[in-house]
């Protein structure tokens, strides 16, 4: 697994961020959330747990998730695509599961296409494995969902 970037630093997300965050979500999905919908994954709440991955005071990737009894629901997570390869996303990633550890949390989950191969790959890096299937979770294009998990400690240490 490739560390993240020297100058890359992971930080709590806000509101602030929103115009970072719809760029980047713009350019990495076909399907992208709304603004009213990230601005509310933003939102100070204790359920939330947003990252932003900022380098030279700009940010360069997120991480939403929501924290659900003992288990971190990974939501969104992206990188700009000028900083992919450079150790983002998993900077990201561990940084939640250290943050969702300190909470008492034992568990990653997520849900990932079906046919993102890159995205599954890059779970599986991290110890993730898949759990279940959520038949034509997708509402653009009716494409299954495959659940995954990873235990916290696994993916908090790499």
């Amino acid at each position: 697994m490739t560390a993240a970037h020297p100058r890359v630093t992971v930080r709590t997300a806000d509101a602030g961020d929103l115009a970072a965050v719809a760029i980047i979500e713009n350019l990495c999905f076909g399907d992208p959330w709304s603004l009213p919908a990230l601005l509310s994954e933003l939102e100070p709440d204790p359920m939330r747990l947003p990252l932003a991955a900022e380098a030279d005071g700009q940010v360069v990737g997120f991480l939403m998730a929501w924290l659900v009894t003992d288990q971190l629901h990974v939501l969104n997570i992206a990188a700009d695509p000028h900083w992919r390869r450079q150790g983002i996303g998993t900077a990201l990633l561990r940084e939640a599961a250290r943050r969702g550890r300190a909470l008492g949390l034992v568990e990653a989950t997520l849900e990932v296409r079906r046919g993102n191969v890159a995205g599954r790959a890059f779970y599986q890096r991290h110890g993730f494995h898949e759990t279940g299937v959520r038949k034509r979770y997708y509402a653009d294009n009716g494409e299954d969902a495959i659940i995954l998990d990873c235990d916290l400690d696994t993916l908090a240490e790499g």
